[in-house]
């Protein structure tokens, strides 16, 4: 090898909520020799990169946490932006997380060395080898901006939501919103007093909720810290009502009918204007895209200086911003709220197997993993919020501790093997999941016809969990040997001599069912 690594037993990729939840579970299972590798100065993941205007959480806050680390000082049953970063940075203090923690480490290449049975990582910064690759970097990392005609040429400011610029005051600006997506609906309210005209770009309209946001008082706090159990209680009853709600998602799309009509109310309470509210009116049934959360949003449209285009932006000329539907509008800044590259994570074309070939290669017809979890092809390289983990209407902090439940059990069973050792997720167990999650899928209101991002360029949904997140638990919570191969190191003469053996060991070896 031309450079030196640094082997370590686990590398974790990224620092939000995926890779500190690994880190302080390796710690647990006492495994201290790892390393979690950041690209960025700190550690936060999506709650560091979106420091937008009104970035906020849409989850309640003691459901938006850690079982293990319940915080009893959230101030608000919606956290923002700045409180939820604060908390990531207290885990890390708390957990001794620190030591670990390499920033400015860039995952340029991660490949498997069949030979040794390791991963083999360039960063930015060096380079390591780990036995087992923990992928963390999340689904909400990478912004996503279309290719737009004469976008180099514009003269202003142009920023996606996840890179805000702070250092461009929008005061008295004309300012073009483009997406109506979760960071949308948070940013135009907080803009909207602040510039001079805000042009939104809406392609599809959302549905929008209610937030029923209000501030936590002090003696409910103090209740929270003297009584844990009352804050246990609280998320327990937070995880129950969403847990009753997931069967009008998966399985009787209708049952939504209520929600629509609440959301329709909404809309009517803000929006007089009968023009704009059709503007305004999805076509598509509640829940098919994710709905969103608000009090604010529809009452920033209905002002004087907001105007919403019912089309996407389809180019632009100079300064001049052009709707597919053919108006137009002059701007300072443009700012996209255009989502992430979540069905085709950059990370894959950086992952490659033990066939030579790349994770997006091994993706090219869709994502597929096995429980949410391992890819075939890729041993002991195991994804955090993997294909179809998402979910529609909870938590994900959920899903992330059963991905850390299967995490501690596939470490358990590799040190039970014992040697050199890897498990290698097999193509049928993999297919035969997916199958299963897909079939499930068919009936799910995110299945019913309109256009999110939770379907990848084909059209199926790679994204989303068809079931309860206890059902998850339950399916990750131990590793089952059978859809694994166990891969182990080829032997060498001088060890076969050492042992006394003769005839040739298989570098491979499949214990079904050990």
């Amino acid at each position: 090898m031309s450079q030196r690594y640094e082997h370590v037993r686990v590398a974790v990729i990224g620092s939000g909520f995926g890779g500190l939840g690994a880190a302080v579970r390796l710690r647990r299972e006492g495994i201290t020799d790892f390393v979690v590798l950041e690209r960025a100065e700190s550690v936060g993941g999506t709650w560091r990169d979106n420091s937008y205007p009104g970035c906020a959480c849409d989850v309640p806050s003691h459901l938006y946490s850690f079982s293990f680390a319940p915080n009893p000082d959230w101030p608000r049953t919606f956290s923002g932006q700045e409180h939820i970063r604060a908390y990531l940075e207290h885990v890390t203090d708390t957990f001794g997380i620190r030591p670990h923690l390499r920033f400015g480490h860039d995952v340029l290449m991660m490949r498997w060395n069949t030979g040794e049975l390791h991963w083999e990582i360039e960063t930015s910064r060096g380079a390591f080898t780990a036995d087992v690759v923990v992928s963390a970097t999340g689904p909400l990392s990478d912004p996503k901006v279309p290719e737009i005609p004469g976008l180099d040429g514009f003269p202003g400011r142009v920023f996606h939501s996840a890179r805000w610029d702070h250092d461009y005051d929008l005061r008295g600006k004309r300012v073009a919103m483009i997406g109506t997506g979760a960071s949308a609906i948070q940013i135009v309210p907080a803009i909207q007093p602040l510039v001079a005209k805000l042009t939104l770009f809406q392609r599809t309209p959302p549905w929008v909720l209610p937030r029923m946001d209000r501030a936590i008082g002090a003696g409910e706090r103090r209740l929270h810290r003297l009584l844990p159990l009352t804050s246990t209680v609280r998320r327990g009853l937070l995880w129950g009502i969403r847990e009753l709600q997931v069967s009008a998602f998966t399985k009787r799309p209708n049952q939504l009918g209520l929600i629509e009509s609440m959301a329709k109310a909404n809309m009517a309470k803000s929006v007089k204007d009968p023009a704009l509210r059709a503007k305004l009116t999805p076509s598509y049934r509640i829940g098919c895209k994710r709905i969103l959360l608000s009090s604010d949003y529809y009452p920033a449209l209905a002002r004087p200086n907001v105007d919403v285009v019912a089309s996407g932006l389809t180019e632009v000329r100079g300064s001049t911003v052009v709707a597919a539907g053919g108006a137009e509008a002059e701007v300072d800044a443009i700012v996209f709220g255009t989502g992430f590259h979540v069905t085709d994570l950059p990370i894959a074309d950086r992952v490659v197997g033990a066939d030579g070939h790349t994770l997006a290669e091994a993706w090219k017809d869709g994502m597929e993993s096995l429980r949410g979890a391992t890819a075939a092809g890729f041993p002991n390289w195991m994804t955090i919020i993997g294909p179809n983990t998402g979910l529609g209407n909870s938590s994900m902090i959920l899903m992330i501790e059963s991905q850390l439940n299967y995490l501690a059990d596939y470490l358990r069973q590799l040190d039970v093997l014992g040697g050199r050792v890897a498990l290698g997720a097999r193509p049928s167990a993999v297919h035969a999941w997916n199958r299963r999650v897909q079939e499930r899928m068919k009936r799910t209101v995110w299945n019913t016809g309109c256009s999110s991002w939770y379907l990848d360029a084909s059209g199926r949904n790679t994204t989303l969990w068809p079931g309860t997140t206890g059902e998850f638990r339950r399916q990750t919570r131990t590793v089952d040997l059978a859809e694994y191969e166990v891969i182990r190191a080829p032997r060498t003469a001088a060890a076969d001599r050492a042992a006394g053996s003769t005839g040739a060991v298989p570098a491979a070896v499949g214990e079904e069912g050990a």
